[in-house]
């Protein structure tokens, strides 16, 4: 199928390993030129703009920083000549395992500063360039948290949340001036966010009586399929959303969970 991306140009935060790599990889596979945004970098994106020079521009930028999407979003204008999605990828989370009354105002503020503000400044530096490339899109990766409460992850959980509804009330400003703009909301995904030395399993996992590898399991276990999402899958929805092929697909939220939620 051609999702009608090839030639255009993308920018992607978060875009050196999980799920922003894999839609740096997917994006680059289907012809597109990607301005890559991460605050390290990684083996893997170096490799991919080594093997893909023309199309692949790693930019090395901390987006939690005020001025670091501006700053990305005006390396992709500059490298490609304009710009046609923005994908929002950055995200993390700290499990709180000691409850609500243990999240610092410090904590909240990390919290919204890299899951939500990175994606309210990268919008508002790309939207002029997206405008004048219309039709464009953007697609931002939020997370099932965003609509499944849980007092584990509470400041993730309200951040995703705000992210969700920015999206959708941009959507009906700017889906009439050619900027189509969705959600992706993914449950447990093979990244170091779930599977990493200090991620989520781990953090569950020490503060019990039980190892990473059986939180892993568990959680596995109660989506229907039995297994987490490949960011890989997330990839793919990413593109189609992006692409031509989904030109009336607009302030939707697309849930890839294996099945975990059970509501309608």
């Amino acid at each position: 199928m051609d999702l009608e991306l090839s030639g255009k140009v993308a920018v992607v935060t978060g875009a050196s390993r999980g799920i922003g790599l894999a839609v740096t990889r997917t994006l680059v596979a289907e012809g597109m030129h990607v301005a890559a945004g991460a605050r390290t970098g990684s083996a893997e994106l170096t490799g991919l703009a080594r093997d893909h020079p023309d199309h692949v521009r790693p930019v090395l930028v901390d987006l939690t920083e005020p001025d670091g999407p501006a700053r990305l979003v005006e390396e992709a204008v500059s490298a490609f000549g304009g710009l046609d999605v923005l994908v929002n990828n950055i995200g993390a989370v700290r499990p709180r395992l000691d409850g609500f009354l243990a999240v610092t105002d410090d904590d909240w503020a990390w919290s919204l500063g890299i899951n939500f503000m990175p994606a309210v400044r990268a919008i508002r530096a790309a939207l002029p360039h997206l405008l004048d490339r219309a039709p464009a899109t953007i697609v931002t990766v939020a997370s099932v948290n965003s609509f499944l409460p849980d007092p584990g992850v509470i400041d993730y959980s309200a951040a995703k949340a705000a992210l969700a509804n920015l999206c959708k009330s941009l959507s009906k400003e700017f889906g009439p001036r050619g900027v189509r703009i969705n959600t992706v909301s993914p449950g447990p995904v093979e990244t170091d966010l779930w599977l990493g030395e200090h991620g989520v399993a781990a953090a569950v996992a020490g503060s019990g009586d039980t190892d990473a590898a059986a939180v892993v399991k568990q959680q596995a276990a109660a989506a229907p399929t039995g297994r987490f999402t490949r960011p890989d899958e997330v990839a793919d929805v990413v593109a189609l959303l992006a692409g031509g092929r989904g030109g009336n697909i607009a302030g939707a939220d697309v849930v890839i969970d294996g099945g975990l939620i059970s509501t309608l």
